[in-house]
């Protein structure tokens, strides 16, 4: 009922039932446990105080319910009282009773035996005691029971609620982001329909906690001397703490909905930018390919005025993508401050769009300066050719009968030397300069055309110069009779013609020297100036040459004292770290997770030293690499074969790189260690050994960019082709290497990997997949929903794994690779183009019992696989021919 002992023990009555000893047992301990359960744990602590009123009923009614109190209470028990029968028999044989049976009950608390109601109230205050047993506590059962019904439903929706939340938190956290715009979109709805009957769940659940808070505070609201027993305090603190779990729970799940609702949102962000992103590109490059094959320039005035409006037209049609590029671009750049998750995705799309842009603006610039060129160049010949036509009629004009007088003569002359001098505005006097000028666009088309009105300038020019020797003649003032003697041919004047005749050196200056020397040549004259200028400019090719062979030479020079710097530090950390573990004097600095790790920490370290080290000179450098590399100085096209040489030797650097992720794991672990600080304090180095265990995966690396460096120099020279192959086979080395750094942190392999044949290929897809034989729902699923895979192509074995990352240590995350299936490379098809994407392929296994269908990035990449696996393919075809 509620009430408490005077040290706050909590009371259970048991009042008088005649049909106490039928109840079943089960039923009888369910209910105690129950009732036992209700009081907080301090107050059950206590012990409970029992009070068994039988004042009506007989001996054996008391000796059976103490019998069973005994055997199943469950409780900490502190004192039970028992209002005896009334009846005077049944009294006398209940106190004769109690002393024979009392150890029969089992109980280790007193039994006390009262009389009446008045003896109960020495022990326990009225105010805790039901009116049946002369107290004032206030009780009702069916209250009673609507209370802790309410509270345990209660209790159970609170439960039920927080799983609710839970499994809903743990399959968005397991959710997939989609690919395109329109599954993203569904994703959000669905998830955001999710959440909103979750919050409505949840409402309920409060309000039915304060509606249950205030009926259990009721009495107390509706009268202000009413006071609640401790059970109904307790029942008050049981639903304020199941409001208060209930309201940390929305918090959690309101915490990470928000953090998934804003991930899904930037999501459909992405989704919608790479949707516009894809639009965007296919219109611009097919804006790109229309002014790629724009290519004409014309062949007349007419026709480049075509082709500039033609040039506008695509120019005006190009604005409108071109702006929506940028804005995309800006719309980007605005999701990359706002922290979207996919940065690394977005920017390079933005850059890619503003390169488009920026290479069309330039490209129809180039356009319009090279079709302006055009219309100026043919401008400049129909000027030419309309002075031709002009002279001709000129010429044709001159009534001969006019010219025979003195004063016709002059007059004519006057008209031909007016006409020569509007010779300027053709501006073809010097057809050379011409030609330079207008060079960049001189097709042989027009280059004919040009001639011709060359030639044409020159053959009315030439019909001018014996128009004004013969006017010239008749216009001469005769002071004595003209003779009809005929000229001898070979005193007849000779034209002048229009080219400037050059001396061989100033033609060799031109050769060598360009335009500026020409022009000053000309002008000046001077042979002794222009030998003197030919002389500098040979000097200045020299020059030119020399500087190549010293760059060739000053790169040769790096790799040799970079290679002695190399082999001098790799000895270092042998003698200085790795031996140093061995020595005696040291092993107690050595920290025990170090220990017995040396090949773990090193490596295959002394193995790469050896190689480089092999054969030790005087100068302690190994002799064999480095004296051929010397030899390159002078033979510069020998540098290849010395790497060409030792494509299998490098090989070694594969085994130390796949061993690093272990040796940087031991080292993040032991490297503040005494022994570690000691060491570097003998060697005097600036740098830890971390940095040291670098330096043969950076080395690796360095070589190949000496040899492209070294390639640009000897670029078209003799070895350029052994150049090619040696820079190949690093590149091969280092993908070889790369690859087998991702090949390692392969998990979930139940086979050896090293079984499955040269690794060939790695790298990320998409991945669709239809199963015949699946569940048509599993089916359709597959259809629509690509997975993120890895894969590993092998000679033997297609593996299909999922790239995850972990953080490992508070450092840099590492990917790991969980194996999730397998196709045997004997057993599979490929096709080549999956309904018109050309960034798609097909993989069937089985006779297409399973279908991979595979997206890659790009279609150089997609065509770069599909070569490997067809080579695969074939060699198996071959092997079994």
């Amino acid at each position: 009922a509620g009430g408490r002992g005077k040290d706050g023990a909590p009371i259970i009555t048991f009042p008088e039932f005649a049909g106490f000893s039928d109840i079943p047992d089960e039923d009888f301990l369910n209910v105690v446990t129950y009732l036992t359960s209700i009081p907080s744990l301090e107050a059950a602590s206590i012990g409970f105080i029992i009070i068994i009123d039988r004042r009506r009923d007989k001996w054996s009614a008391v000796k059976a319910s103490l019998t069973r109190i005994a055997g199943a209470f469950p409780g900490n028990l502190q004192l039970v009282f028992v209002l005896r029968p009334s009846r005077f028999i049944q009294r006398a044989i209940a106190d004769i009773g109690i002393k024979l049976y009392r150890d029969d009950f089992k109980m280790k608390v007193p039994i006390i035996m009262l009389n009446s109601v008045s003896d109960l109230h020495g022990y326990i205050d009225k105010s805790q005691l039901t009116r049946e047993l002369g107290g004032t506590l206030e009780y009702g059962h069916s209250q009673w029971i609507h209370h802790r019904t309410a509270i345990e439903n209660f209790a159970m929706t609170v439960k039920t609620t927080a799983q609710m939340l839970q499994t809903f938190g743990t399959d968005l956290a397991e959710t997939e982001l989609p690919n395109d715009v329109q599954c993203t979109e569904e994703l959000l709805s669905a998830h955001t329909d999710h959440h909103s009957k979750l919050k409505d769940e949840l409402k309920l659940a409060v309000k039915q906690g304060a509606t249950l808070l205030t009926c259990i505070r009721e009495p107390v609201t509706r009268s202000a001397n009413s006071k609640l027993s401790p059970d109904e305090l307790e029942n008050v603190a049981t639903v304020e703490r199941l409001l208060a779990q209930l309201d940390e729970t929305e918090k959690a799940f309101d915490q990470f909905w928000t953090k998934h609702h804003l991930k899904l949102e930037q999501c459909l962000q992405l989704r919608h930018f790479e949707h516009n992103f894809r639009e965007v590109k296919l219109t611009l490059d097919n804006l790109m390919e229309a002014q790629a094959g724009f290519a004409d320039i014309g062949d007349s005035m007419t026709r480049v005025e075509h082709l500039l409006k033609e040039q506008k037209h695509l120019e005006e049609k190009g604005q409108e993508p071109l702006e929506k590029a940028q804005s995309l671009a800006v719309h980007g750049e605005q999701l990359i401050q706002n922290n979207h998750y996919a940065v690394d995705s977005i920017r390079p799309k933005c850059v890619e769009l503003r390169r488009i842009c920026d290479d069309f603006t330039n490209e129809t610039k180039k356009k319009y300066d090279i079709l302006g060129k055009s219309l100026e160049l043919h401008k400049q010949l129909d000027k030419a050719s309309q002075w031709c036509e002009a002279g001709i009629y000129l010429l044709a004009s001159q009534a001969v009968d006019k010219c025979q007088s003195q004063e016709g003569a002059e007059t004519a002359l006057v008209e031909i030397e007016k006409f020569l001098v509007t010779a300027k505005e053709h501006q073809l006097s010097n057809p050379k300069e011409f030609y330079n000028q207008f060079d960049m666009i001189l097709t042989p088309e027009i280059k004919a055309n040009a001639q011709r009105i060359v030639q044409k300038l020159e053959d009315v020019q030439e019909m001018f110069d014996k128009r004004q020797v013969s006017l010239k003649k008749l216009a001469a003032k005769q002071t004595r009779p003209v003779q009809p003697v005929a000229p001898h041919p070979e005193s007849s004047p000779k034209r002048a013609s229009p080219k400037i005749t050059r001396p061989p050196a100033v033609e060799d200056f031109e050769q060598f020297c360009g335009a500026p020397g020409r022009a000053l040549a000309t002008q000046n004259g001077n042979r002794a100036l222009v030998h003197l200028m030919i002389a500098d400019c040979n000097a200045k090719q020299k020059s030119c040459m020399g500087s190549l062979g010293n760059k060739s030479y000053h790169i040769i020079n790096e790799l040799i004292e970079t290679e002695r710097v190399y082999v001098e530090e790799l000895q270092s950390i042998i003698e200085g770290y790795a031996s140093e573990m061995d020595n005696p004097n040291l092993l107690h600095l050595i920290p025990s997770a170090l220990q017995n790790k040396k090949e773990i920490l090193f490596g295959n370290l002394p193995e790469i030293y050896e190689f480089h080290n092999r054969h030790v000179g005087t100068g302690g450098c190994s002799v064999i690499f480095l004296k051929e590399i010397e030899n390159c100085i002078e033979n510069p096209e020998l540098l290849a074969r010395c790497f060409l040489k030792r494509k299998e030797d490098l090989q070694i650097y594969e085994k130390y790189c796949q061993n690093k992720p272990r040796s940087e794991a031991l080292w993040r672990q032991c490297g503040d260690s005494i022994f570690f600080q000691e060491c570097q304090r003998k060697l005097d180095h600036k740098l830890s050994l971390d940095a040291y265990l670098l330096k043969p995966v950076q080395r690796i690396t360095k070589y190949q960019l000496l040899l492209k460096e070294m390639l640009k120099c000897s670029k078209n020279s003799e070895g350029t082709a052994e150049l090619e192959e040696a820079l190949a086979t690093m590149l091969d080395i280092i993908k070889s290497v790369n690859d087998s750094m991702h090949q390692i942190a392969i998990t979930g392999y139940e086979g050896d990997v090293s079984e499955l044949g040269k690794l060939l290929m790695q790298g990320s897809f998409n991945v669709w997949t239809d199963h015949k034989k699946g569940h048509n729902k599993v089916k359709d699923l597959a259809r629509f929903k690509p997975m993120q895979r890895h894969l590993f192509l092998y000679t033997k074995m297609l593996l299909f794994c999922k790239k995850r990352e972990e953080n490992t240590d508070g450092h840099e995350k590492t990917a790991s690779y969980s194996f999730k299936n397998s196709l045997k490379m004997s057993t599979v098809g490929i096709t080549e183009n999956v309904k018109g994407d050309n960034k798609k392929f097909e993989i069937w296994y089985n006779g297409r019992e399973e279908v991979y269908i595979i997206q890659a990035s790009s279609v150089e990449l997609k065509n770069t696989w599909i070569s490997e696996i067809r080579k695969v393919l074939t060699g198996q075809l071959e092997a079994c021919r």
